[in-house]
């Protein structure tokens, strides 16, 4: 069993995932964290090292949440016609550009997120609503690099 191998159990143990014999708890999380698991061990058989490790985590990450490795460019091949008269980025499927919208210029879908507070009336516990509305729409200029603003609104219970 690998170093990570044995860590990720010890995380799956601490999160509430595995009962005291190992076993999970949960047949959904049971088959995430097996998923993840062989993850770790094509990782670990590659025998990256401290600086090679990091780079290709994030390497990684980026690709398998469709997230662009470069700065977009916004040129002719990066687009496609999702519906008419509107182009959605090939490398980034946030980013659009149509004629009627900002003169042309493409822009952000997720460019800002909001996000309001609200209080469990029985626990007390707070948690954050994240969403998106037309405001969410950010032109954005090339090269781009995808980012998104979080911005605090109010709840109206305030």
């Amino acid at each position: 069993m690998s170093n990570l191998h044995a860590h990720a159990l010890m995380e799956f143990k601490a999160a509430g995932w595995l009962d005291g014999t190992g076993a999970y708890r949960d047949e959904m999380q049971a088959a995430i964290c097996e998923h993840v698991l062989t993850l770790l061990k094509v990782f670990a058989d590659e025998g990256h090292s401290g600086s090679t490790a990091p780079y290709a985590v994030n390497m990684f990450k980026k690709l398998a949440m469709f997230e662009p490795l470069v700065p977009l460019t916004g040129e002719d091949w990066e687009w496609h016609e999702a519906s008419e008269g509107v182009f959605q980025n090939k490398r980034c499927s946030r980013v659009f550009k149509q004629a009627d919208r900002f003169n042309g210029q493409a822009y952000d879908i997720d460019g800002r997120v909001f996000y309001e507070w609200y209080t469990d009336k029985e626990t007390g516990e707070k948690y954050k609503s994240h969403y998106t509305s037309r405001d969410s729409l950010v032109p954005v200029s090339f090269p781009y690099t995808p980012s998104t603003e979080y911005v605090e609104r109010p709840s109206e219970a305030s």
